[in-house]
């Protein structure tokens, strides 16, 4: 199987919640939350559908798998993943039945993904809210995220088109790897870049990346238009991923919907630190790796990073103070620009229309937000 992304060098049914975000829906918006209300708006009747197929898909004679599955699929995702396969087979000229549930099986993957990786990293807040593993135990969420993979893949079956099951099943192999890969380079100062956009373009971009073009593949498109959008896909989930980075050092833990430094104190080594980590003295770097060390020495101790403002401790402090000092996250943000730039330039040539404004706002949104 051809891999879907290159390697990094990085609806309106009357009973179904409204979809757009939270964010968006309350007092003043400026002008970019007003684009992204609209453009959730202008596809509010096909994502609708796609949520109503998602719930109608954790039907189970086992009442937990239900029971697990709505509260991730309730905890107040953006349906970014469905919205991009909507937008993308629109922009190339597909508006019919059959990206319903293509949108809702790739969105179903990707919260199988979400209930592993809280387990994974011993998260116990999913977007403000109690994770899965936190209330009803790791074994369970585990389970419950496999159910969801093969309830996904049973969609894709069923929607039987074999180039969009390849891009299914390479992106599940692609996270899979990236998310070995990423757990074995843990408390790794030597982390390269290279080696860090290996693991978010799998990560991260790799969903991004295949809604967009199974989007494609549904408008029947050229090959080379369907590069473009999956390209266009590849670069909003590194943009992504890098202002996800950024903020884990920026921003406060009652604007991430997590604690602070979270990804500091599992030990991933990310761009900013990346960056923090060539630019800083010898001594200094002495200082992040055994900050890193007793990190994880207390995280597997604990058999998991320590939760909530545990992870604020004097030596992930000392950390963040020199990330801060030697520009880690302001040139983090500045590397996602530079991906958002390039997503909007790959999709230039096709013709204006909502679906490419859309795309174009949704790309601004990705680094402008603040969780």
């Amino acid at each position: 199987m051809t891999r879907i992304c290159p390697a990094a060098t990085v609806d309106a049914m009357p009973d179904t919640p409204a979809i757009p975000p939270a964010e968006f829906s309350d007092g003043p918006r400026p002008p970019l939350a007003e684009a992204m209300a609209r453009m959730f708006e202008r596809i509010a009747e096909p994502l609708a559908l796609v949520e109503r197929a998602l719930h109608d898909q954790l039907v189970s004679d086992i009442p937990l798998v239900g029971a697990l599955g709505e509260h991730i699929l309730s905890s107040g995702g953006k349906r970014l993943r469905p919205a991009l396969l909507l937008l993308s087979a629109e922009l190339c000229g597909y508006t019919g039945p059959r990206r319903i549930g293509v949108a809702a099986a790739i969105e179903m993957l990707h919260t199988a993904t979400l209930l592993h990786d809280d387990v994974v990293d011993g998260a116990d807040l999913r977007r403000g809210e109690a994770s899965a593993n936190a209330i009803w135990d790791n074994r369970r969420a585990v389970l419950a995220g496999d159910f969801l993979y093969a309830r996904s893949s049973l969609m894709i079956v069923e929607d039987g088109d074999e180039e969009i099951l390849e891009v299914f099943a390479n992106s599940i192999q692609r996270l899979a790897e990236s998310e070995l890969q990423q757990l074995d380079r843990s408390f790794d100062i030597d982390l390269s870049e290279r080696a860090y956009f290996e693991i978010i373009d799998g990560k991260s971009a790799v969903l991004l990346s295949g809604a967009c073009l199974a989007g494609a593949i549904l408008g029947g498109v050229t090959r080379a238009e369907r590069r473009q959008v999956a390209a266009y896909g590849r670069d909003l989930g590194l943009a992504f991923q890098l202002k996800d980075d950024a903020l884990d050092y920026d921003s406060a833990s009652s604007v991430l919907g997590k604690p602070r430094y979270a990804d500091l104190a599992e030990g991933k080594v990310t761009l900013p630190l990346i960056l923090t980590l060539k630019r800083c003295t010898g001594t200094e770097r002495e200082v992040i790796a055994t900050a890193l060390k007793t990190t994880g020495e207390r995280s597997r101790a604990m058999g998991g990073p320590a939760p909530g403002p545990r992870n604020d401790t004097p030596e992930i402090r000392a950390v963040a103070e020199l990330v801060d000092r030697y520009r880690g996250v302001a040139d983090t943000l500045r590397r996602a620009d530079d991906s958002i730039s390039r997503a909007i330039e790959t999709i230039a040539a096709f013709p204006d229309s909502p679906a490419k404004q859309a795309l174009v706002s949704a790309a601004v949104f990705a680094v402008s937000r603040d969780r």
